[in-house]
């Protein structure tokens, strides 16, 4: 039996789980969450099969952007504790065989950070440059604002000094200008120091937006972005050869790509890792119509990631569920189907919710759309809570909906802090999804939870590296609402199947390279009766109402040499 031993590319099957600091377990009683209270609940994330914790913005904040507007990118948001406490938690994680990887966010600083107040003192400032200025907007400069809600421009205009300086998102948040090579060496300390304190990667924010410098007058300045996100690689290379750039690139797949790395090479030396927007979008699109179409459509155009990198899957991340990459007929099928109301959508393009919600509370549809989650070719990446079926909270403005503080009991505060909820960052969750039903607590005690079905699946899928490692063959089954693909390698094959539909159906795929009498195991349902394949090389398969199936094709033998990348 043959596997590749590479441990440097943990990632290809890991668990990935996206939290906030804050909003997860307050320490010492003061109402925010904090790194002493995220370390005692380390032991959660180890039974729930995490292999990689994704943190949140933890940096000092004006608190303007939940945590994005940074002042200072050395430093602990003292609400949630120490550079100490920080370490004790990487520590601990990793004893616990967990990972650790932080936001970088490096497109724009808050403008309260001492650059940006050096760069508005006067033109001949140390930091002038660090920033992008303008007498007026360049009429060829970039366009769309990130937030229509709330800015109308990509300029503000700076009284001191009688410029413009660039921001794509909040006014409060002035872009660094990449283009200057202080910039971007500052960018390379930034990331050399959190690697040094144990951190194994980062996620890149708005990958994009920090390479673009249209309208720039030092544009030319920078290197080919490629190039320049090559060398950031590169750099984290040298100093962690196992350490991971996952980055947020929302384009269409043409476009995505291109940030793995050249198309002309095989390897990945740019991002790591690439979110899987488009798989994302059609996803619920085909949960919407009961049509695994539209996704199956999406898994086929996707190219293969490189070599040396991986896509990274998900149910929804910390953001709006964006849709901004369906029609505008398609968003409104998505729209009415898991968001009717005006206060669940955002920005035109987005939901402002969790999924669990969207269904009222279905477990069939929750569990499908988990199932996809860890089957689909690619690196699973959860948002916490989503293990025990959070809701959101609309009363909480914009995205902070589903920020919410996560539910550990059913007591007041939900575990989550014995201060008066009044002096929690976000409101926590109400009614149907509210603590009282929905905690971890009461779940990990109880076999049937949907917590206990998570961490199956984050076992199973540890256990089945053809899903993670291997070639994705799409398998044709005949019917428009059932998706079925096998994950391959040389040591193995598992199928998985999934009904989109209200209703049972039968199916019969023809399994590829499954010869006559070859055996199928069910993975996740040892009560299973085995089944045959056919003279005719198909496998009648029975699936309930939004039910799924994973089976190993064939006997995978003990083998004492064969260890899983971990």
């Amino acid at each position: 039996m043959r596997l590749t031993r590479t441990s440097d590319l943990w990632w290809k099957n890991a668990v990935v789980y996206c939290l906030d600091v804050e909003t997860y377990q307050d320490g010492n009683g003061d109402g925010t969450g904090d790194f002493a209270g995220l370390t005692q609940r380390i032991d959660h994330l180890v039974r729930l099969g995490v292999t990689c914790v994704w943190l949140m913005p933890f940096y000092p904040t004006r608190e303007r952007d939940d945590g994005y507007d940074i002042t200072d990118f050395y430093g602990v948001d003292p609400r949630l504790g120490t550079l100490g406490d920080f370490a004790e938690f990487v520590r601990t994680a990793r004893d616990r065989g967990i990972r650790v990887i932080a936001d970088l966010v490096v497109n724009h600083t808050s403008e309260d950070h001492p650059w940006f107040k050096d760069a508005r003192s006067g033109r001949d400032s140390a930091h002038r440059d660090w920033y992008v200025w303008a007498d007026e907007p360049p009429a060829d400069g970039p366009e769309g604002v990130v937030f229509p809600d709330a800015e109308d421009s990509l300029w503000e205009y700076d009284e001191g000094s009688g410029q413009y300086y660039l921001h794509r998102f909040y006014k409060q948040q002035p872009d660094l200008n990449v283009a200057n090579p202080e910039v971007r060496d500052e960018i390379a300390r930034i990331m050399g120091f959190w690697t040094q304190l144990g951190l194994s990667g980062f996620r890149v924010d708005a990958v994009p937006f920090l390479l673009e410098t249209d309208g720039q007058d030092d544009a030319g300045a920078l290197p080919d972005p490629h190039e320049y996100l090559a060398d950031l690689r590169a750099f984290l290379g040298r100093r962690n050869g196992e350490s991971v750039l996952l980055g947020e690139v929302n384009l269409p797949y043409d476009g995505l790509t291109r940030f793995f790395g050249d198309p002309a090479s095989d390897r990945g030396d740019e991002l790591t890792l690439c979110f899987d927007f488009v798989g994302m979008q059609q996803m619920y699109l085909s949960m919407a119509r009961e049509d695994a179409g539209p996704l199956a459509a999406a898994l086929r155009e996707r190219p293969a990631a490189p070599r040396d990198a991986q896509w990274a899957t998900f149910v929804r991340n910390h953001d709006e569920l964006t849709l901004d990459k369906l029609s505008d007929a398609e968003r409104a099928e998505v729209f009415a189907a898991f968001g009717p109301e005006e206060d669940m959508q955002l920005y035109g393009r987005g939901l402002r919710r969790r999924l669990p919600p969207m269904v009222d509370g279905d477990r069939r549809r929750i569990e499908l759309a988990y199932s996809l989650l860890f089957t689909l070719p690619g690196t699973p990446v959860l948002f916490y809570g989503e293990e025990i079926g959070m809701g959101e909270n609309r009363a909480a403005e914009g995205r902070q909906a589903v920020r919410t503080p996560m539910q550990w009991t059913p007591e007041a505060g939900a575990g989550f802090s014995t201060a008066d909820p009044d002096t929690f960052p976000n409101p926590l969750v109400d009614g149907a999804f509210g603590c009282e039903k929905v905690n971890v607590y009461g779940q990990s005690r109880d076999p049937g939870s949907l917590l206990s079905r998570i961490r199956l699946f984050a076992e199973r899928y540890r256990e089945a590296p053809e899903l993670a490692w291997g070639d994705h063959l799409p398998v044709e089954t005949g019917e428009r609402a059932v998706l079925a693909h096998v994950g391959r390698t040389a040591d193995g094959a598992v199928l998985a199947v999934h009904n989109f539909r209200g209703r049972p159906v039968t199916v019969r795929p023809r399994l590829p390279g499954a010869g006559p009498g070859a055996r199928l195991t069910d993975l996740l349902d040892e009560g299973h009766a085995g089944l045959t394949v056919s003279e005719d090389g198909t496998v009648p398969l029975e699936l309930p109402a939004y039910g799924y199936r994973w089976l190993r094709i064939g006997t995978q033998a003990d083998d004492p040499d064969r260890v899983l990348a971990h």
